[in-house]
């Protein structure tokens, strides 16, 4: 049996009870490391499960993933996933190889970065095409076309920004912005200037998560240090939306 576990968010604490029950009675456990970053320590999650942990870089999962399906053939096996166990294409793969090798699976739910994000106020219902922004991005403009697209049809636009959690290595608000005035310069669309009202979203799923709610050259000007990060570029607000931003940046 193979079991692709969400972790939530904040900490080993987060997990489910239906994921705890399954990762109690596992064989082997991994843990990924690359798609983002959690509030705990190997050896915090090794004292609540009362198992060994083993650390499951992107290399391990997406190149050599026979040896956790081979074990899952005989054996239970669970893999935890920051944040919902399905919100990677990574682990939708995983899964995929499992059911074509005929070994039985379980999903096992959790929040995510895409539903934690009603913590600003803005409703789920708005938000349109989720965008990554990558380190390397000079001659990247798919964010930046992408949120045309959402602005087109009145969407808030949630920018994922990238990681290298095993090195804490993080990119932040202020070079998501720096990326988009820098494309815009490039294309010339009025869609993002200075201006632009934005939202910087900081350590979601943590006791002391960030929420600011300003103007991108407000923003920009900020340090934020509590990680991952994400990006907001909100589309036209309700009403009960920008007072709830308004609000939470007060904190």
């Amino acid at each position: 049996m193979l079991y692709l576990i969400g972790i939530g968010l904040g900490n080993e604490l987060d997990i489910t009870l239906r994921g705890l029950e399954a990762v109690k009675k596992c064989n082997f456990i991994y843990l990924e490391s690359y798609t983002s970053k959690i509030n705990a320590r190997k050896p915090e999650f090794e004292k609540l499960y009362g198992r060994e942990i083993i650390l499951a870089d992107r290399n391990m999962v997406e190149n050599k993933a026979s040896e956790i399906i081979k074990r899952a053939k005989v054996k239970d096996v669970a893999f935890l996933v920051i944040g919902d166990a399905l919100s990677a294409t990574t682990h939708i793969s995983l899964l995929m190889q499992a059911k074509e090798e005929s070994v039985e699976t379980e999903v096992i739910h959790n929040a995510s970065i895409l539903n934690a994000v009603s913590d600003t106020g803005l409703s789920l219902y708005k938000f349109g095409k989720t965008v990554s922004i990558p380190f390397q991005n000079n001659d990247i403009e798919t964010p930046y076309v992408l949120l045309k697209e959402n602005l087109s049809i009145n969407a808030h636009t949630l920018f994922l920004l990238d990681l290298i959690p095993m090195e804490d290595v993080f990119m932040t608000v202020n070079e998501a912005i720096e990326y988009l005035l820098r494309t815009e310069t490039k294309k010339k669309l009025n869609l993002f200037s200075k201006s632009t009202m934005v939202v910087a979203c900081c350590g979601f799923g943590s006791e002391d998560s960030v929420i600011k709610y300003g103007k991108a050259a407000e923003i920009a000007s900020e340090e934020f240090t509590k990680f991952p990060q994400c990006l907001i570029v909100p589309s036209k607000l309700h009403f009960m939306e920008e007072d709830y931003l308004k609000i939470i940046s007060k904190d």
